[in-house]
């Protein structure tokens, strides 16, 4: 009898993990060969695992309702809200501004580390692509007066970006991993922050002075020159960094307050105002009326340009709700168990299972929000992620992060946009960029496990 038993739950167990592997498949064939939308292909690959696993059509589609459902509710007004604020920052010269102030203050000579700095502030509230687009006809043109490789600048910059996109809140991606692990995005912050720290220090400054000594790129003619700013229009610099802390001070205020004095009578005011879409949204108004209406932007224009923004918004929202998906089909086939026993068996610690997690999927897929809303779908399907404590899911959150940004090659839309702005080759981009986007990865990882030690 207990032979029959264990046969039946190790046949159980294998059909589980061809499901997983086949849907995997699915996913890989439907992205790569096919060229299938994002979010089409992790929907099919969810519903490929549903029915290989052995689920029933209604579970099925519950699973499906459910998962874009509990992840929407979560991140939907953050995402849109985010990028309107990030929006008024772009158009009102708040990130050319940041940017300008830093390289004085720094001189010349440790410019690269006031644009790895502005890259990580900047990316937070404005989108990578975006933030780029912005800031590299200035590290360009650092390189044009110092007659130095455009590396030696301009590798900083994409490191403080890529810091700021993957790592810090309120941009999607760890805002997205936070709701479906189900920690609170003050531990995220303040994680984040210290392991972003690091790997822009690290993949900006040191690898970009070690990279750019090494490899002369000439300027590119296509971005040689540094945009011009209405001066009138142009706000200050401690109003621009103000209004980008402000939702990231409410919301740890909050975590704080409630830490130590989670009595007291202004509690449900810091509560409130510590609420992430409350926070975002009073740094949004704010940044309306100082960086939009008070330096010449009528009221008609910043309703385009926030209209604008909230465009590209719809596509992320819906592959980071079929994320969501994934995690609740994983839960409800059973393979979360799976997976769950399969890491205490290997004795691996969390946070080093959910690294690898992302970086198989960074690699096999290419996008980096396809392999944290992949990774952290996997990793909330496993039984008992709920237990862990808020700091050592915000590591976790963290390893995600780092996880989804190694090893950026042929399959990212990141590595062809570097590629084409610095008209470079494919071998000097790996070089470059693969390696930094592996720093960054590597290093925000590492921390975020020494970190965890202390959870």
């Amino acid at each position: 009898m207990y032979n029959l038993t264990l046969l039946a739950a190790t046949a159980s167990t294998g059909r589980l993990v061809f499901a997983a592997l086949a849907g995997l498949a699915v996913l890989l064939i439907l992205i790569i060969a096919v060229k299938l939308h994002a979010m089409l292909s992790i929907l099919i690959a969810a519903c490929v695992i549903g029915f290989l696993s052995g689920m029933d059509i209604q579970t099925i589609i519950d699973s499906v309702g459910e998962g874009i459902g509990s992840t929407l509710k979560s991140i939907a007004l953050l995402i849109g809200l985010g990028s309107m604020f990030g929006a008024i920052l772009e158009i009102s010269g708040g990130a050319q501004r940041i940017a300008s102030t830093l390289v004085k203050w720094f001189g010349e000579k440790k410019a690269a580390w006031a644009l790895g700095i502005t890259g990580l502030v900047i990316a937070m509230p404005v989108f990578f692509d975006a933030g780029l687009i912005i800031l590299i006809p200035l590290a360009l043109s650092l390189a044009k007066s110092t007659k130095r490789s455009s590396l030696y600048y301009v590798i900083p910059l994409l490191a403080g970006l890529a810091v700021g996109h993957a790592f810090i809140p309120p941009t999607p991606g760890p805002i997205l991993v936070a709701s479906l692990l189900g920690v609170d995005l003050s531990y995220v912050i303040v994680v984040g922050l210290v392991c972003g720290i690091v790997a822009m220090i690290l993949a900006g400054p040191v690898f970009g002075s070690f990279i750019g000594n090494k490899i002369f790129v000439p300027i590119p003619s296509n971005v040689a020159e540094t945009p011009e700013y209405e001066e009138s229009k142009l706000p200050g610099f401690g109003a621009v960094v103000g209004i980008i802390f402000i939702p990231i001070i409410l919301i740890v205020i909050k975590t704080i307050a409630n830490v130590v004095a989670p009595e007291s009578a202004i509690m449900p005011i810091l509560t409130f105002l510590g609420e992430p879409f409350v926070a975002l949204s009073i740094a949004t108004i704010v940044a309306m009326i100082i960086l939009g209406i008070r330096h010449g932007y009528t009221r008609e224009e910043l309703e385009k340009v926030m209209s604008k923004s909230l465009e590209p918004t719809g596509m992320i929202l819906l592959v980071t709700a079929c994320g969501g998906v994934l995690k609740y089909m994983l839960q409800s086939s059973g393979l979360g168990d799976v997976i769950g026993n399969a890491v205490s068996s290997g004795g691996l610690p969390m946070v080093v299972v959910a690294f690898i997690i992302a970086v198989l999927v960074r690699l096999s897929v290419g996008s980096s929000t396809v392999a944290m809303t992949m990774a952290a779908g996997i990793v909330a399907a496993i039984p008992g992620i709920g237990e862990l404590s808020p700091l050592y899911l915000a590591c976790c959150t963290a390893a995600v992060a780092g996880g989804a940004t190694v090893c950026s090659h042929f399959n990212d839309s990141g590595f062809w946009l570097v590629k084409s702005l610095l008209q470079i080759d494919e071998k000097t981009t790996l070089k470059s960029w693969t390696v930094m986007e592996t720093i960054v990865g590597a290093s925000g990882f590492a921390v975020a496990l020494v970190i965890s030690f202390f959870a």
